[in-house]
């Protein structure tokens, strides 16, 4: 006897079948409605998967963070990060791609997924350029399916609850991590008070 669950089977004698808001809802392609949330959205994580294991990493932008470019296909800048590039690399293996994306406000999430392919174009380079830098990358993804997930997981979380947000000063700064992980080669003090400059300086 084991409390492990090994198959489709098991697992569908617990979770029994999904209604049909659950299924009448994907869509394999922008419908108006949900270009609507698309457009709503600053926020999202952005999953792949390589020959190393999978990733999931957060991508924003101000107002939107994922553009519409057709009914069947989506935009994201690559903006200023830590150059890991672990997103992208997995993409140039393996195009697989899911999007969770968040609207401040809204409990409801919309869950996109997949196919995705680099680009340097330079037109397009030059359209999402925002105070004169360009993105190094364009990731251009081509939808499969696309749906809302109903609202429960931010409802419990209390995600927008401002009496459930955390002290920032509760928890252990990125420099105090470094510190930490390096022996105190790298972080410290000295990282956490330069983190707003050098982040002003390499927002774009």
């Amino acid at each position: 006897m084991t409390d492990t669950i090994t198959s489709i089977d098991a697992l569908e004698r617990i979770y029994g079948v999904p209604v049909a808001a659950a299924t009448v809802k994907v869509a394999d392609r922008v419908t108006p409605l949900y270009r609507q949330v698309i457009d709503a959205s600053p926020f999202c994580a952005l999953a792949t998967a390589g020959p190393e294991g999978l990733d999931c990493s957060p991508r924003g932008d101000p107002g939107t963070c994922v553009y519409v470019d057709d009914e069947k296909t989506l935009l994201i800048p690559d903006r200023r990060g830590n150059n890991r590039i672990d997103s992208l690399r997995n993409i140039v293996r393996d195009p697989r791609v899911a999007l969770m994306m968040l609207i401040p406000g809204s409990g409801s999430t919309l869950r996109i997924n997949g196919q995705a392919e680099l680009t340097v174009n330079p037109d397009l380079l030059q359209r999402f350029a925002v105070k004169g830098k360009e993105p190094r990358c364009i990731i251009r993804i081509t939808i499969n399916e696309l749906y809302f997930q109903c609202a429960r997981a931010v409802l419990r979380a209390g995600l927008w609850d401002q009496a459930a947000h955390i002290d920032p000063a509760s928890l252990p700064t990125p420099g105090e991590i470094l510190a930490d992980m390096s022996n105190g080669e790298t972080g410290g003090e000295a990282y956490d008070r330069e983190w707003p400059e050098r982040a002003a300086k390499s927002m774009w």
